[in-house]
């Protein structure tokens, strides 16, 4: 029984499989073929203010070619249901740079993502030959429901309505969340908080310079 469980747990795709898949894809039928395909019907993207992924990717012709980028750390809730990924990007120009996907596991065991973000760097940053996955803890949940009961979903699609330059969402079991703001000159600040027994600690603190104008 137990070598079943085993043997189950290991064939499930984690969000760091998601990943590749998604990054393989993409160099296999286009950049925004792949990010359409793998995007939820509320994911959002940044251009730079918050644009509904799908609206913003439909009927987007893809690149020559597409931006290439590897999974290099993964911030997993407890449940396992909802993952932060980063890593080390490079875009078509061969410019390097990092990325940032939110990933949420669904109903048919799948991922797909709800907010993408990232920005160019002076320097390449490491590509690990495995990725560090870091899971949320699972002791003291009956604390972390009184902590997280502020912390509610706030990606909320209304028809014919852009997304606010604010949002916020969290793991059904609370243990992994996150959030985002842009401001009116397009800078964005980025955070991702885990649970570790007794608070959250904040595990990604990234901030995007506003584009020159």
């Amino acid at each position: 029984m137990i070598a079943a469980l085993l043997l189950a747990a290991a064939a499930t795709p984690t969000a760091i499989d998601a990943e590749r898949a998604f990054a393989a894809r993409a160099q296999k039928v286009g950049q925004w073929t792949a990010f359409r395909e793998y995007a939820e019907p509320t994911a959002v993207m940044f251009t730079p203010q918050t644009v509904w992924a799908q609206d913003f990717l439909e009927g987007r012709k893809d690149p020559p070619r597409s931006v290439i980028w590897w999974p290099a750390r993964s911030f997993v809730s407890c449940d396992s249901n909802l993952a932060v990924n980063t890593g080390p990007s490079r875009n078509a120009a061969g410019q390097n740079g990092y990325f940032t996907t939110v990933w949420s596991r669904q109903k048919d065991g799948g991922w797909k993502w709800s907010m993408d973000g990232g920005d160019t760097l002076k320097a390449p940053l490491a590509r690990p030959v495995r990725p560090l996955v870091r899971r949320a803890t699972c002791t003291g949940l009956a604390r972390l429901r009184a902590v997280y009961a502020a912390i509610t979903p706030s990606i909320e699609r209304i028809a014919g309505k852009p997304p606010a330059d604010a949002g916020q969402g969290r793991s059904a079991d609370g243990t992994l969340s996150w959030s985002w703001t842009v401001a009116v000159n397009g800078a964005r600040h980025f955070q991702a908080k885990q649970w570790n027994g007794r608070r959250y600690v904040t595990v990604l603190d990234q901030r995007v310079a506003a584009p020159p104008k």
